[in-house]
């Protein structure tokens, strides 16, 4: 990485003139739970992925309670990313752009985070809007989904912190509505889910602060005008791994599979009577999701029955891949 924040020697003006030359590109998406990169080679409107990885940082870790970024979880973000610059900078990636949402919105230290990943990266993270964030999911959840064409497309992202949820055509590439709501499995987790398993009255607690954000999200997106629903992020792709049976995470298996909302309520109420140490011996639990995977799983099945939504198509793309696409 030179001084001025450019990688691979040219910056982000000469990339963008390069015309119908594939461009190696870098996003990075920073959630209250966990941060991504994803490396891809660029052509016109399609990626080529290099590398993927993920790091669970729980940046967010507190933010609800005390309204700040910890200490801790500041230093775990921060080691995480110098290593993702060893692997920008090995790779040769001429774009990058870092993308952080819902905790670094709601802190009142953002300014800290925002010095540190400038000092790392050199470049500066965009904390985004939920409007925006919803789009770039859109655009990422989409975009070489088999099978999702036509109008009436309604996405949600599940995050850490907050929920999407993005209803437009991808046919034409049109977001027509979008709302983010600031519930997500951290935050759901903290707020409600403290023991282990949750008793029935901390579940109610949850469905109660869910039945309100989806009413208010109701009033911004026609959630029931929806012809498909399609399913984003580590939540819904480990709650498809566990409802396909699979004997490990294999992201071939979970991409554009179709979760009934049966089998959904099934996978719920199963991770929401399990232990701690139940759920972390599942085969496809990532170690960062086993303490937040039951608030995560109560989101989808909740969000499914408001919206009336029989299945769910499950995208292995996201945020991640609208970034850098957002480069090209």
């Amino acid at each position: 990485m030179n001084e001025r924040g450019s990688f691979g020697g040219r910056d982000a003006d000469s990339a963008a003139g390069e015309g119908d030359r594939s461009v190696r590109v870098a996003g990075i998406d920073c959630g209250t739970n966990s941060i991504r990169l994803l490396i891809a080679d660029g052509n016109g409107p399609a990626l080529t992925d290099v590398h993927r990885e993920m790091r669970v940082v729980r940046l967010g870790e507190g933010v609800d309670r005390t309204g700040r970024l910890s200490d801790a979880a500041l230093e775990r973000t921060r080691a995480a990313l110098v290593d993702y610059v060893a692997l920008i900078e090995a790779q040769g990636v001429s774009r990058v752009r870092m993308v952080a949402t819902s905790a670094s919105r709601d802190a009142a230290n953002a300014d800290e985070f925002r010095s540190m990943v400038q000092a790392i990266l050199g470049v500066e993270p965009e904390v985004i809007s939920g409007v925006e964030e919803a789009a770039l999911s859109f655009t990422g959840a989409v975009a070489g989904l088999p099978g999702v064409v036509g109008e009436g497309l309604l996405v949600a992202d599940i995050g850490g912190g907050s929920t999407e949820l993005v209803l437009g055509s991808p046919a034409r590439g049109i977001v027509s509505a979008s709302f983010s709501m600031d519930v997500g499995c951290v935050r759901m987790t903290e707020r409600h889910l403290h023991d282990d398993p949750p008793t029935p009255a901390q579940i109610a607690a949850t469905t109660s602060d869910l039945e309100t954000a989806f009413a208010l999200a109701a009033q911004e997106v026609p959630v029931r005008e929806a012809v498909s629903f399609v399913g984003v992020a580590g939540t819904v792709t480990t709650i498809a791994a566990i409802a396909l049976g699979l004997p490990a995470y294999d992201p071939r298996a979970i991409h554009g599979s179709v979760i009934s909302f049966r089998d959904v309520s099934a996978v719920t109420q199963r991770l929401l009577s399990m232990t701690r140490a139940e759920r972390a011996a599942l085969p496809v639990m990532h170690p960062g999701r086993v303490d937040v995977i039951g608030a995560g799983a109560l989101i989808l099945r909740c969000l499914m029955e408001f919206v009336g939504a029989a299945e769910v198509i499950v995208s292995e793309h996201d945020i991640l891949d609208g970034i850098a696409l957002s480069l090209l």
